[in-house]
């Protein structure tokens, strides 16, 4: 029995295990046993997204000096990094466009009433916002820090990707002397992918205790709270995953299969969605990029870990639908420049989004403050959304990660780094 269920492609082990979980969920909410599901079942999800966090900052490490290194020349580190941030910047602008579009059509924010808000948790956002949104100036400072092991161990990613980078270039720098240390770091490099790998295969546990837990706790009521809003999201980023990460850079710009690519992405998605953390997705995000879409490790090392921290097109498209949902339950009218003001504030902001669980929602305050919206009438509308948020965002995730793919294939080509042969191979059954 267990043979067979491991000869079943990992994708499609979590897809049975998303289904099974949610309907174990479902049963729990709704026949009155969801503490049991949260007391014995939601250990085994947070177990398993530990096991992942854990890899984060030593692949991020081994990958990126390797990846580096493998380069051999820094001049191709600068080539490489502009092409990678000019398509992060032009996704996400298409992302929160769409976000506008969606909210207009649908009007999420039209006759919803805020009863029910727990003053207590209005206070506690509105203590957070300042912590949760620095300014431009201090996202840029914190890229350099100023005690690498420190950023290591609170995960400050962006800082840890600076200094990686930093020692692959003095590898190459010192050239032959350095050998032993480019000789370990490779070695790493295939020792934390393959611990990846083992990890990998609990993915369905982990999905299904987690899926699980979500729906045991929520249940249904997310689509009676915020139905219009939920639908929303989800259309607006089915919408981009299709046509911008699809038709435009997969089908248009790399002229490759369309179903091969969504084929080699869907490990990394069904770990996004049950997370809900492109942190947490990365180890399984680089390995979906190299062994099934033929990304090169210099490339997949470098490109990835930088999407998990700035390619944020699932929060930008959220930030555009949150704007209309609020100025639509305030009474608020927006004129074009107010629209024009929110997609350009997003876009930036979204930036800032860490790769965690609703981080995203504590960044809203300088979207919404773009057109009048008071800090009180923000805590209010966050508090509302909040006990929500977690089904929203799974599907902001799997939108940013597939970004994140999609980015690297598309500079793994113009870098001459895509193995095509690879990216075809498999059969997408």
């Amino acid at each position: 029995m267990f043979q067979k269920w491991q000869a079943i492609t990992l994708w499609k082990r979590v897809i049975i295990a998303l289904v099974l979980g949610a309907l174990l969920g479902l049963s729990a909410h709704y026949g009155g046993f969801s503490e049991i599901i949260t007391t014995w079942v939601k250990p085994f999800g947070q177990a398993f997204v530990n096991l992942i966090k854990m890899l984060i900052v030593p692949l991020i490490v081994v990958t990126l000096v390797s990846g580096v290194v493998a380069m051999g020349d820094p001049k191709r580190l600068g080539s490489l990094g502009v092409k990678t941030i000019a398509l992060y910047m032009g996704t996400t602008l298409f992302a929160v466009t769409l976000g506008l579009i969606f909210g207009t059509l649908f009007q999420p924010g039209v006759g919803v009433e805020f009863t029910g808000v727990d003053e207590g948790t209005r206070a506690m956002l509105a203590e957070r916002v300042s912590a949760e949104a620095p300014s431009i100036t201090q996202r840029l400072l914190a890229i350099i820090p100023t005690n690498p092991i420190k950023a290591m161990v609170e995960g400050d990613i962006l800082a840890v990707i600076f200094f990686s980078i930093l020692i692959g270039v003095g590898i190459i720098a010192v050239g032959e002397k350095a050998d032993p240390l480019k000789a370990f770091f490779h070695s790493a490099e295939e020792v934390v992918m393959k611990i990846t790998l083992f990890v990998m295969e609990l993915a369905p546990i982990g999905v299904f205790a987690l899926i699980a837990w979500v729906m045991a706790d929520m249940g249904l009521g997310i689509l009676k709270a915020l139905g219009k809003l939920t639908i929303a999201l989800y259309l607006a980023c089915f919408v981009h995953i299709v046509l911008v990460y699809g038709g435009l850079i997969v089908k248009t710009i790399l002229k490759l299969p369309l179903a091969r690519f969504f084929y080699g992405v869907l490990d990394a998605q069904g770990v996004a969605y049950s997370t809900a953390s492109s942190s947490a997705t990365l180890p399984v995000s680089i390995s979906c990029a190299q062994d099934n879409l033929g990304v090169d490790e210099s490339v997949a090392g470098s490109v990835l870990p930088l999407g998990a921290t700035i390619n944020m097109d699932g929060t930008a498209i959220y930030l555009g639908l949150i704007a209309l949902f609020s100025a639509q339950a305030l009474g608020i009218d927006l004129a074009m420049a107010d629209y024009v003001l929110i997609a350009m504030t997003a876009t930036l902001t979204s930036i800032g989004a860490a790769g965690i669980p609703s981080a995203s929602l504590f960044l809203a305050f300088a979207v919404l403050g773009t057109f009048g919206v008071t800090l009180d009438q923000y805590t209010l509308i966050i508090a509302f959304i909040l006990p929500f948020d977690r089904l929203l965002d799974m599907m902001r995730t799997v939108t940013n990660v597939t970004g994140d793919i999609a980015v690297a294939c598309t500079v793994a080509k113009w870098e001459d780094q895509l193995d095509e042969e690879v990216f075809k191979a498999k059969s997408v059954v």
